[in-house]
């Protein structure tokens, strides 16, 4: 849980009182600052420092390594420690020049922030391009210097105000929610992780603007732009009497993103080259059939547009020109996902283990906001409702954005769960073909 709260109850308190050794209470606790080591000048309205964290008499008689000590236990940074200034690649991680200059013009302004941490510092660009780095290192600068901060991921955040609720939390949900609107210095990473309900957007948003109306020094990153996010919440981040906002380069992510046995070796073999549209000896209908599935993948892969839903058997070819698409769109520069279904759920399932390299809302991310996602095997999934929840928001997101997106099935629409099947079935959105050729691997007549 989160270390001793800078609180304002103790807070009034001129810069002379803090000159004294105060008393403490029987149990060690400093009886000006109640253990928070600072306390808000309040006594004088006329006070340069009216209004801000000042540090108790008790800190003031520590030693430095003690405070040092205690201030990264405050902090919540945990191996975000090694997250420095002096640890930053020069450039960042792009190789376009444009980036690069962006990306020490952005350095700058967050190290100005840093040694002068007054209003808000927003930074906004796609995963891998350093803002956690950035956000991290303004932390530990403070820290250098004998100044607190506290560092949250925003699904953190929430996690902990959930269970704060519970009579045997170890901080209750008051003085935690007390601790966050007061932080002298407050980041906090990942905002994308903060919309998951109702409930998580409110509190958020009273933590938030708490802090907006208090204009109490806050870091912010995040990948979505501001026009995708909550607009009370996108009105404080870009209130210019505020808020400094800084937009790093562009996407360090890989090109291809794969869950499951599709990696990229695989797909030089699905190709369209070695994909046989007369099926081995098909004739007929059948051979007519395949062929037709071909000539669409074909066009949909010079012109992707909507959603291209492969239906039919196994072995009938619905994975080949999937894969053959994906790989036609790599070479054309594209960032493409690739996921089976099955795999997909059981990845997302891990996720929420400790110990996971990835949290779940980051994951799904990156598979909401795929230039080019590939859905293979639905169908093929166990149908919890867990997972029947998670599907459906994926490709509701995608549908209403009219996001490319591929899906294999060998299932009918009319056997799937409804919200799922009506959006794959919109013919205004997608473009949804039935190959009727037996396993083309085989051949046949």
């Amino acid at each position: 849980m989160l270390g001793p709260p800078i609180r304002t109850a103790m807070s009034t308190v001129a810069n002379s009182d803090t000159d004294t050794v105060p008393s403490s209470v029987d149990d060690g606790t400093c009886d000006i600052c109640g253990g928070a080591r600072f306390v808000r000048v309040t006594s004088d309205p006329d006070d340069p420092q009216f209004g801000q964290p000042v540090p108790c008499a008790c800190a003031l008689h520590e030693d430095g390594e003690t405070r040092r000590e205690r201030l990264l236990r405050y902090s919540r940074l945990g191996p975000l420690q090694r997250m420095s200034f002096d640890t930053l690649i020069d450039g960042g991680r792009s190789t376009e020049p444009a980036d690069q200059s962006r990306y020490r013009e952005a350095v700058e302004v967050v190290e100005r922030f840093a040694e002068h941490p007054e209003g808000w510092l927003v930074l906004t660009g796609p995963h891998g391009v350093g803002k956690t780095h950035l956000a991290a290192a303004i932390a530990n600068r403070l820290i250098d210097r004998g100044e607190p901060a506290l560092f949250l991921s925003v699904a953190d955040l929430l996690d902990e105000l959930r269970a704060s609720y519970d009579e045997d939390a170890e901080v209750g949900y008051e003085r935690l929610l007390a601790q966050l609107r007061d932080a002298p210095v407050l980041v906090l990473d990942d905002l994308d992780g903060y919309s998951e309900t109702a409930w998580a957007r409110e509190k958020f948003i009273q933590v938030v603007t708490h802090r907006f109306n208090s204009m109490l020094p806050t870091v912010f990153t995040g990948v979505r732009t501001l026009a995708d996010i909550d607009p009370r919440l996108a009105s404080r981040l870009t209130d210019p009497a505020i808020a400094q906002l800084v937009e790093l380069g562009s996407d360090a992510t890989p090109r291809f993103f794969t869950i499951g046995a599709m990696g990229e070796a695989e797909l030089e073999r699905f190709r369209f080259e070695s994909f046989d549209p007369t099926g081995r000896g098909l004739r007929g209908e059948s051979r007519r059939n395949l062929e037709g599935a071909f000539r669409l993948a074909r066009h949909w892969a010079d012109q992707p547009d909507g959603w291209l839903v492969f239906l039919g058997s196994n072995g009938c070819g619905k994975t080949h020109l999937a894969a053959a698409i994906a790989g036609y769109r790599l070479e054309q520069g594209d960032k493409v996902a690739f996921a089976n279904v099955p795999d997909l759920l059981d990845e997302l399932r891990a996720t929420f283990a400790p110990g996971s390299p990835e949290r779940f809302d980051r994951r799904f991310r990156r598979l909401l906001e795929a230039p080019l996602l590939v859905l293979d095997d639905l169908g093929a999934q166990q149908a919890s409702a867990w997972a029947e929840e998670k599907l459906y928001q994926l490709l509701n997101h995608r549908h209403l954005q009219r996001t490319p997106t591929i899906v294999t099935t060998n299932r009918e629409l009319k056997d799937m769960e409804p919200r799922i099947a009506s959006r794959l079935a919109d013919l205004q959105t997608s473009t949804v073909y039935q190959l009727t050729a037996p396993d083309y691997r085989t051949g046949g007549t």
